[in-house]
This record gives structure tokens, sequence and C-alpha cells, in this order.
């Protein structure tokens, strides 16, 4: 878990400064979420996994961005999903409907990347 000396507050960077902690903040989060959420790893590895099928495949560079692009979707969701589930359990771990809504939301979200990856991989390779 970050802690606040993680995220110096400085408003007042800019140009390369601002760039250079924004990327230390994504790296951050990249590293926080291998470090604790399963699924992020999985999706990973799955990527990783499917990277050389990406690189060795008889597809036009439209083909190998769109299965490539829809690889790295999946990655992104998962972020905004495990983001949306940290915020909702920073404001607490009682049950809400509310927060349950948001998190199956989220959830949701993945599936939905899962399955358009899916789709898009299968019209093209088959």
């Amino acid at each position: 878990m970050k802690t606040t000396t993680d995220h110096p507050v400085a408003p007042s960077r800019k140009g390369l400064m601002r760039i250079l902690f924004a990327t230390r903040y994504s790296l951050f989060g990249l590293r926080h979420a291998w470090k604790q959420e399963a699924a992020f790893r999985q999706e990973i590895i799955l990527c990783v996994l499917l990277l050389p099928v990406v690189l060795m495949a008889n597809v036009s560079g439209l083909e190998r961005a769109m299965l490539f692009g829809t690889a790295v979707l999946v990655i992104i969701v998962e972020l905004l999903n495990s983001a949306l589930e940290a915020v909702v359990d920073r404001i607490g771990l009682e049950f809400h409907p509310l927060s349950g809504s948001a998190k199956d939301m989220g959830s949701a979200a993945v599936l939905v990347s899962l399955l358009l990856m899916a789709g898009v991989w299968l019209c093209i390779l088959l």
C-alpha cells in the first residue's frame, strides 16, 4: 500500500519535471497492480503468451494493431477496475448496494473487454 511519502505534493511542477513525476506515479501503480491484483498478473501473462502470435501471424499491419490493441485494452480496463475497487473499499468494507453495483460494473467492463479481445482474435485469425 502506498504511503503519503510516495506522493509528494508539488502543484508547481511543470514541463519535464511534471512528466517525470507522472511517469513515476504510473510506475508505482503498475507495480502495485502486479503485487496486489491476481487478475492483472494473469492478464499480463496472457498478453506475454499471445505476443508471439501477434508477431508471427500472417496478417496486415492494421490487423496486427487490432490484435495487440485489444490485448492492451484488457490491461487498461483491469487497471481501471482495480482502481475503482480500491476507492470503493477505501470508503468502507461494509456491504452497500451501490458499492456492490460499482464493483460489479467494473468487473463487467473487464468481461466485455475480454469478449471483445476474443472476438477480434477469432475474426482475424480464423
